[in-house]
């Protein structure tokens, strides 16, 4: 009963931690919106906002990928 909460609490706390860079990425932006650091007028702003998405959801399949394969071992 416990091993399976343990495992299940495991996974949970992975998943989490698999997921922050992409949260964190999609605050950055809300929070560049909410300050007003980026209006609609600032050059190359969805260029920029697709990078920062980009690299939230890449390091995000870096870390799910890593726990993924060290599950298989």
């Amino acid at each position: 009963m416990l091993d399976t909460l343990k495992i299940k609490a495991i996974t949970a706390i992975k998943i989490l931690i698999a997921f922050a860079p992409l949260l964190i990425s999609i605050y950055i932006l809300f929070w560049l919106e909410s300050t007003g650091t980026w209006t609609s007028e600032t050059p190359h702003r969805g260029k920029l906002s697709v990078l920062t998405l980009m690299i939230g959801m890449g390091l995000s399949f870096l870390i799910q990928s890593y726990f993924m394969k060290s599950k298989e071992n």
